[in-house]
């Protein structure tokens, strides 16, 4: 099994004023391209700086970057609703983590008790005398 490597996700910077703008990070810190989520091209990983920068640069980028700003409270809303989510899937989880080793570790009984019985089971046959 190979281990898959993506490419690392863009995401805007905080201006002082809350507003996100374009920051194009270094590309010394990113091994495996970067990849940005505003849809202009979606499949394109940017491997330098300058490549980035003619994509930011963009109208479908721009617009993206625009409507983020608008909806910066939905997001954040967005994100709070997605924190109780995950929150509540842990707890599914955990509770399935648990019923799954119980019943582990009720087939592990049942199946020591069987192979205990085969075997005494197995001992008292008399095959010679058999009638």
């Amino acid at each position: 099994m190979d281990l898959i490597v993506e490419p690392d996700i863009y995401a805007p910077s905080i201006d002082d004023n809350g507003n996100y703008v374009d920051k194009i990070p270094s590309f010394t810190n990113i091994k495996n391209g970067l990849r940005c989520p505003c849809g202009t091209r979606r499949d394109k990983t940017y491997d330098c700086s300058s490549y980035f920068t003619n994509h930011i640069k963009t109208q479908t980028h721009k617009k993206w970057l625009s409507n983020m700003n608008i909806n910066k409270s939905n997001y954040y809303i967005e994100n709070i609703q997605m924190r109780e989510t995950i929150n509540n899937q842990k707890l599914i989880i955990a509770k399935f983590e648990k019923e799954i080793n119980t019943k582990l570790k009720t087939i592990n009984y049942l199946t020591e008790q069987l192979v205990a019985k085969e075997q005494i089971i197995t001992e008292n046959i008399d095959l010679i005398n058999f009638d």
